[in-house]
């Protein structure tokens, strides 16, 4: 069975993200490459990775060449800095899915690129990224920007053990 992980706010091609977030990398290009190497190191070809957001910076041909070294089926759910291209320009770029709005996984997980919100009472988690290095102080929140996970998709067992933990807790 294929696993699953989830990530965002990649960034691709934007250097100024490299000192707006104190990203530990010296170029663009040294940014791209290790971000795609961990990539790669944790999703198989088979496995589904989850997109929430803010994937790249880059033209449509940069974009594709990116989009296509990357392991796995990705879906894309659009993020502030996606959203000026279209859901057919990102399928053409290669992602397997595309969408407009947040996505419900499993039946407890909310997937969006920006926080959602969620009261206290509400049984649902959302996972999300958006804001980068902040992050909630929230158990209904789990924060998937790249800069949280070591720049490596973060598996579903994982976000789902957060929860397993409290519950047993």
């Amino acid at each position: 069975m294929p696993n699953v992980f989830f990530i965002s706010d990649h960034h691709f091609g934007h250097g100024p993200i490299i000192d707006y977030e104190s990203r530990p990398f010296d170029s663009i290009e040294h940014m791209t490459e290790t971000m795609v190497d961990r990539w790669n190191a944790v999703v198989g070809k088979a496995d589904r990775v989850f997109h929430l957001g803010d994937f790249s910076f880059l033209n449509k041909a940069g974009t594709a060449a990116i989009v296509a070294r990357l392991h796995g089926y990705k879906t894309l759910i659009l993020g502030n800095h996606d959203r000026g291209r279209s859901r057919t320009w990102w399928l053409e770029a290669g992602f397997d899915e595309v969408s407009e709005f947040p996505l419900v996984y499993g039946g407890f997980y909310m997937l969006s690129h920006e926080p959602m919100y969620l009261n206290k009472h509400m049984p649902y988690v959302n996972i999300h990224g958006h804001i980068h290095g902040q992050k909630y102080d929230s158990p209904q929140y789990v924060n998937v920007s790249v800069e949280h996970w070591d720049y490596t998709p973060v598996a579903f067992e994982t976000i789902h053990g957060l929860f397993r933990q409290d519950e047993e807790g």
